[in-house]
């Protein structure tokens, strides 16, 4: 799965493809600080995003996905999550 580094925030973001379809779908997972190395903290547990949208192959999917990472981060949206 890639990664991406915001602030201090860890981004996986993948394309999944859709079982038993050509489609592929975008998925999240955004981890946190923690001051242990072995341990994330995940504020975004791994989820699909975009949920009513289906891509044609997986950097789309992936594109997407990390573009719906950058807005949770810059909206905000990782304050309201429970850990």
């Amino acid at each position: 799965m890639p990664t991406e580094q915001m602030g201090d925030y860890e981004i996986e973001y993948a394309g999944v493809r859709v079982i038993g379809g050509d489609e592929w779908v975008a998925q999240v997972a955004i981890f946190g600080h923690s001051c242990n190395p072995m341990h994330r903290n995940p504020v975004f547990p791994v989820q699909r995003v975009l949920v009513d949208k289906t891509f044609a192959d997986e950097k789309s999917a992936e594109s997407s996905a990390l573009q719906v990472a950058h807005e949770l981060l810059e909206g905000g949206e990782h304050r309201h999550v429970q850990h």
